[in-house]
């Protein structure tokens, strides 16, 4: 499926002059962004550009300036564990799985907050998505493989329900020959109807399946786009991404 096949809607998360610092130090300066509603946005940029801070920021894990509104609601103050429910989910970079539970468990411990009798519903469409996993349910998460491991925490967040789903370095850790695997489940998710806000630093593939881009560079928006133009332009490559 194309992710041109996929039509999307009104904006889903706005963040506007979005300030914040890690360490002491400020790592957004002042970042305009939007999603759209049934859209796959990538975000790059070298290491220290600010895009996990980004994603930490949107999620409600550190303080921030300006303004981050989620289908109409500011998430200025709300707390991390509101925002998650609010259906804003962030897959970290490192994945941040429980190494011992189970892959079963590590399933269910995403559906936690959820309620009522349909709450392991998603786990259909991870199954769909990951069958490697339904058939490692009794093994525990610290003795599968890095692709496998990141196709639970993905999974594991599918298990919240989410409506924005972020990847922070989905690829990282993972053999080649199975990075076009996640990327394809990219796809899948969103046509499940989950928006999709995705770090990568594997530029042509995830250009592949976005609709949009982003480009940071020290914190701040140096270029954004159509995702066939930025993959087609030879000088931001150069300037920004060191490629």
């Amino acid at each position: 499926m194309s992710p041109r096949d996929i039509t999307v809607g009104q904006p889903l998360l706005e963040l506007r002059g979005l300030t914040a610092a890690y360490r002491g130090l400020r790592a957004l300066h002042g970042v305009d962004l939007d999603v759209a509603r049934g859209e796959i946005v990538a975000v790059f940029g070298a290491n220290g550009a600010g895009k996990s801070t980004l994603l930490r920021a949107v999620a409600g894990q550190m303080p921030i300036g300006g303004s981050i509104v989620f289908d109409g609601t500011s998430l200025a103050r709300v707390p991390a564990f509101r925002i998650n429910r609010m259906g804003v989910v962030l897959v970290p970079e490192g994945r941040r799985l429980f190494p011992r539970l189970s892959v079963e468990d590590n399933l269910r411990l995403g559906a936690y907050a959820r309620r009522g009798p349909d709450r392991l519903r998603p786990l259909e469409l991870v199954f769909s998505l990951f069958p490697r996993l339904k058939e490692r349910l009794p093994q525990r998460a610290n003795t599968l493989s890095g692709g496998e491991q990141q196709m639970l925490a993905i999974g594991r967040a599918l298990m919240t329900n989410p409506r924005l789903l972020m990847l922070d370095e989905p690829s990282q850790g993972i053999m080649p020959r199975l990075v076009d695997d996640i990327l394809a489940a990219v796809l899948h998710i969103r046509a499940a109807g989950v928006t999709v806000l995705i770090v990568e630093q594997r530029l042509d593939e995830t250009l592949e399946i976005a609709d949009r881009a982003y480009v940071l560079q020290t914190g701040r928006v140096v270029m954004h786009g159509d995702a066939r133009e930025i993959a087609a332009d030879v000088e931001v490559r150069r300037a920004y991404l060191g490629m």
